[in-house]
C-alpha cells in the first residue's frame, strides 16, 4: 500500500511538472507573439486621417523626364531631348532599343528646358513640375494643347539588414512608403527586430536618423514613414542571430586552427620521415 501511495505522489510530481512546462511554454509564445506581430495596437474597422502624406519632391542631383506632347508632333518634338538608341543584334539583322535622354537638376535645383531655358523645379513633385511645364509652354504661346509626362530616373531607397533581399531599390510612384520598401524587400526575416527599424536621410546638407516599429500604429505617424529618395533602411538583428553569427564564427576559427596544425604536422611528419629513409 505504501509502495502504491509512493507511485501515486510521483504520478502527481510528473502531472504538475507537465502542467508547469506546458504553462511555460504558452507564455514564452504569448511573449515571441509581442515582439513578431504587426501593428498589434491598431484599432479594427475605425477610420482615422492619414497624417503627413507626401510625394516625393525633386532635390538637386536629381534625374527626371519631361516628355512633350502634341496633337502636332513636329511642334512638340522641339520640346523634347533625343532619345540615344542601342543596336541590338547581327550586321543583317534588325532590332534595337531607344533610352530616353533625362534631365538633371543642377546645385540650383534648375534644368535647361528647351525654348523656355532654365527653370527651377527643385521642391516640386511629378505633377506640380508637368503643370508648370504646361503653363510655361501655353503663356509663351510656343504649343496650344501640351500633353506633359514627368517621371523619376535615378531614384532610389536602400534597404539593409535583416530583410529576404536587401538592396537599391527604385522609386517609380509619387510616393512611397517605409512599408512597401520593406514588402520590396522582401520583408523582415524572423530574425529582424520589428521594433529596431532604422530610416537614415540625408537633406540639406543634414543626415538624421529615425527609429520606427512596425508592431505599432504609431509607425503612421513618425517622420519616417514617407520616405524620400536616397533613404537607407537597416533592419537590426535580434540576440539570436548575433549570437549565431559569434558562434559561427568561432565555429571557423577553431576549425581553421584545427586544420592549419594538421597541416603543419603532416608537414614535419613527412620530412622527418624522408630524413630517416
Amino acid at each position: 500500500m505504501i509502495k502504491g501511495f509512493l507511485k501515486l505522489i510521483d504520478v502527481k510530481k510528473t502531472l504538475k511538472l507537465l502542467v508547469i512546462a506546458i504553462c511555460a511554454v504558452l507564455l514564452s509564445s504569448c511573449k515571441t507573439q509581442e515582439k513578431i506581430l504587426y501593428f498589434q495596437d491598431v484599432q479594427l474597422n475605425k477610420s482615422e486621417p492619414v497624417v503627413g502624406s507626401r510625394d516625393i519632391r525633386l532635390q538637386p542631383k536629381d534625374q527626371i523626364s519631361i516628355i512633350v506632347n502634341s496633337k502636332d508632333p513636329q511642334l512638340a518634338a522641339l520640346f523634347n531631348l533625343a532619345t540615344s538608341s542601342n543596336q541590338v543584334g547581327s550586321a543583317g539583322g534588325g532590332g534595337g532599343s531607344s533610352k530616353i535622354s533625362g534631365y538633371t537638376l543642377d546645385d540650383k535645383g534648375e534644368i535647361d528646358f528647351p525654348v523656355l531655358g532654365k527653370i527651377k523645379i527643385s521642391g516640386m513633385t511629378k505633377s506640380e513640375v508637368a503643370e508648370h511645364v504646361k503653363t510655361s509652354l501655353m503663356e509663351a504661346n510656343l504649343i496650344n494643347d501640351p500633353v506633359v509626362t514627368v517621371e523619376f530616373m535615378n531614384l532610389y531607397v536602400t534597404v539593409l539588414g535583416e530583410v529576404g533581399g536587401p538592396g537599391k531599390y527604385m522609386i517609380t510612384k509619387d510616393q512611397i512608403t517605409l512599408l512597401e520598401a520593406l514588402s520590396m524587400a522582401g520583408d523582415l526575416t524572423i530574425y529582424g527586430i520589428r521594433d529596431g527599424i532604422y530610416v537614415i536621410r540625408e537633406e540639406n546638407g543634414q543626415r538624421i536618423t529615425y527609429k520606427t516599429d512596425i508592431r505599432s500604429k504609431n509607425l503612421f505617424a513618425s517622420p519616417a514613414y514617407f520616405l524620400k529618395q536616397n533613404d537607407v533602411i537597416y533592419v537590426e538583428p535580434n540576440k539570436t542571430k548575433t549570437k549565431n553569427s559569434r558562434i559561427g564564427s568561432a565555429t571557423g576559427i577553431v576549425f581553421s586552427s584545427v586544420n592549419v596544425f594538421f597541416t603543419v604536422f603532416n608537414l614535419v611528419y613527412t620530412i622527418a620521415r624522408n630524413s630517416k629513409d
